[in-house]
């Protein structure tokens, strides 16, 4: 069986293939081909991957390509972790919106509206070609921002796609560890889009265990939000609203404090991360090292590779499991459109994921939910389209953006800014 991974030079990578490795018995992988333009980035990981494979003893095979159409020919998964632009595109929207006194952070606000102009061309390529060489396979989607992008694979594309993210994973995880629960027992009654949940209840064993849970999480809110005031914003909307808050949406809750932050560090994120990045290509380039070091958990992809292959191993065994994922509505939420994207729990099987009927969302979480799936929908067909007042709109309803009027010269600037990538849409 063939797995291709879109942006295998990606320092995600090794991770991702270690977790593969560990589940050969139960996801039968002869052959993983890694494609991707920086030919350095993509060598180097396959001799690591090749030594994971040699010090593990097994039965699999690494290929690298450049050429899109090798990789993803006769693959039955696809998975796509593609950065268009590389890490330069994310620093110069995180400063975009440092100039403009706003968030501009990689998947929120200005940066995720600039990145997902830029990649959105790009998923649909590889998911109508993957019509064309591979009609029957899946495409798992990593790539941000991973609910915009399934959402254009959704509307644009007859491939079959699930999109992930490692932050509902992790919920499970650091919940069980505070409370020494057995994970696999551990359900969400969760809802929202990519980066913009809510966990109304924890179940355990059945049992309704959320208020134990929440006071664990704001007990320990530290280790998810490190700075003061923020974090005191987070706690008091988690008490108030009585679900617990995905990460991202400390952007919306706490915008001031969170800015705040942003503007007086002396580097943006991404500028932080090259720096690791530069680091661990050295680790992996060392011939000795054949297991996945541990500064690659400071890049952020914590139970990656789990999220990633529980989710294969779900639908190549047919296991009609429960998992978060990013997937199509068909009625699930009350009041969103059945062929948009939304991050709920799903029965995972052969056919893919399929969404579990929820219950509406109340007033107080549906509000900022709907507002952005509308600026989400307008940015796919921006994108699509090429369409400047479609950008435009999307931007006039993120709460996140400047005023009416800024609007037009942030987008004129940001369209300039990556017209590398856009290839001759919205000029």
């Amino acid at each position: 069986m063939k797995l291709a991974i879109i942006g295998g030079g990606s320092s995600y990578s090794p991770e991702l293939l270690d977790g593969l490795f560990v589940r050969l018995d139960q996801i039968p992988v002869s052959e993983v081909w890694l494609m991707d333009h920086d030919e350095k980035r993509l060598n180097i990981n396959a001799a690591f991957a090749r030594r994971m494979i040699k010090h593990r003893g097994v039965p699999c095979s690494v290929h690298v390509t450049t050429d899109l159409r090798e990789a993803l020919r006769d693959a039955k998964y696809a998975i796509t972790q593609i950065r268009v632009g590389q890490m330069n595109a994310r620093i110069a929207d995180e400063k975009l919106g440092l100039k403009y006194g706003i968030v501009g952070q990689e998947t929120t606000g200005v940066g995720g509206f600039a990145c997902a102009l830029r990649t959105i061309p790009r998923i649909l390529e590889i998911a109508h070609l993957m019509e064309e060489v591979c009609p029957e396979a899946y495409l798992i989607n990593f790539t941000n921002p991973a609910g915009i992008n399934t959402e254009a694979v959704i509307k644009h594309s007859k491939i079959k796609t699930v999109g992930l993210c490692n932050v509902p994973i992790g919920m499970i995880m650091d919940a069980s560890k505070h409370l020494d629960y057995d994970p696999s027992e551990l359900t969400m009654d969760y809802v929202g889009l990519n980066h913009l949940s809510w966990v109304r209840h924890f179940y355990y064993r059945g049992e309704d265990v959320t208020d134990a849970v929440l006071a664990k999480f704001v007990e320990h809110a530290r280790l998810e939000w490190e700075e003061e005031d923020t974090r005191l914003n987070m706690i008091e909307a988690i008490k108030r609203l009585g679900m617990f808050c995905n990460y991202y949406l400390q952007y919306f809750y706490s915008t001031d404090t969170v800015l705040k932050t942003i503007q007086s560090k002396t580097r943006t994120r991404g500028e932080e991360v090259v720096e690791v990045e530069n680091a661990l290509f050295e680790k992996y380039q060392d011939e000795s090292l054949s297991e996945k070091p541990e500064e690659l958990s400071k890049r952020g992809g914590a139970h990656y590779s789990t999220a990633a292959f529980h989710l294969v191993d779900a639908i190549e065994n047919d296991r009609q499991s429960r998992q978060v994922v990013c997937c199509r509505n068909n009625g699930a939420i009350p009041t969103f459109d059945d062929d948009v994207a939304v991050e709920v729990s799903a029965i995972i099987g052969k056919d893919g994921a399929r969404a579990i009927q929820q219950e509406a969302p109340a007033p107080s979480i549906r509000g900022l939910m709907q507002l952005i799936k509308a600026y989400e929908t307008l940015t796919v067909e921006a994108a699509v389209k090429g369409d400047q007042e479609a950008a435009y709109e999307a931007m006039l309803l993120h709460p996140l953006m400047p005023n009416a009027g800024m609007c037009v010269p942030l987008l004129d600037e940001l369209l300039e800014i990556n017209k590398p990538w856009l290839q001759g849409t919205f000029f």
